[in-house]
């Protein structure tokens, strides 16, 4: 159990960051009725949300890779999760977080801003920031988005393949009640992974539209506030 619980004290240690990156600053906002934030401020708040919900897809990543191990190769556990590979694969998901948090918030503030400085968002996010510019060209955030697809979708695919392993060796057991135990431990980091990356994709993959609405209010609420809140519930529940 010892690297599961590394990996659980990490994805809680994001969370709160992740949390406490967006929604202090907006209760602020709210009692000392002001909805202003600094133009450093601004870029700092972007640079921390991507930071962590990059780090946070690395960790969930290999908290399924964790599971796979621990189910399909229960014999090579301690060898394979050793404390040195979970030390390893916590920094490779904080390096990847970092890079891709350093790349949006360079590239994001290094336009042109003009006309409005009104953003239609609870936080500072890229496609909120991306409606204030008047740049054309929008070559460095197209890098950077498209970096960030291909390293969500490889841990989705490294995530879906580890759980068609586990699925397949499950199914195999012959008691039902280990059956249950199994699925048990998988389904509260499926439930997670499935939230966390599909409203990210919405929010970052949908046409920008020029008026704020109410849907991509909630959809960043979803990807960046509502996966840290329900963590310590779910992953309560059955560990």
């Amino acid at each position: 159990h010892q690297p599961m619980y590394f990996l659980l004290r990490h994805l809680s240690f994001l969370d709160l960051c992740l949390i406490s990156a967006t929604v202090p600053r907006s209760i602020l906002n709210s009692v000392t009725f002001t909805n202003s934030i600094s133009f450093l401020g601004c870029a700092v708040q972007l640079f921390l949300v991507v930071l962590m919900t990059g780090s946070e897809i690395g960790i969930l990543t290999a908290m399924s890779y964790d599971r796979y191990v621990a189910i399909c190769r229960p014999l090579h556990y301690e060898a394979v999760m050793s404390k040195g590979a979970s030390v390893l694969l916590m920094a490779v998901s904080w390096l990847n977080g970092g890079a891709l948090g350093i790349l949006y918030s360079t590239g994001t503030f290094s336009l042109k801003f003009c006309g409005s400085n009104q953003i239609h968002q609870f936080f500072c996010d890229v496609p909120a920031l991306l409606k204030l510019t008047c740049s054309e060209q929008h070559v460095t955030i197209y890098v950077g988005v498209a970096i960030g697809v291909c390293y969500a979708f490889s841990c989705l695919v490294c995530i879906l393949i580890s759980y068609m392993r586990i699925f397949s060796t499950v199914l195999k057991v012959p008691t039902r009640q280990k059956q249950s135990k199994a699925f048990s431990t998988c389904l509260p980091h499926l439930i997670v992974v499935s939230m966390f990356l599909l409203t990210g994709a919405v929010a970052y993959l949908k046409p920008a539209s020029d008026k704020p609405s109410l849907p991509d209010l909630l959809v960043s609420i979803f990807y960046s506030v509502a996966p840290s809140a329900l963590n310590p519930i779910i992953y309560r529940i059955r560990t």
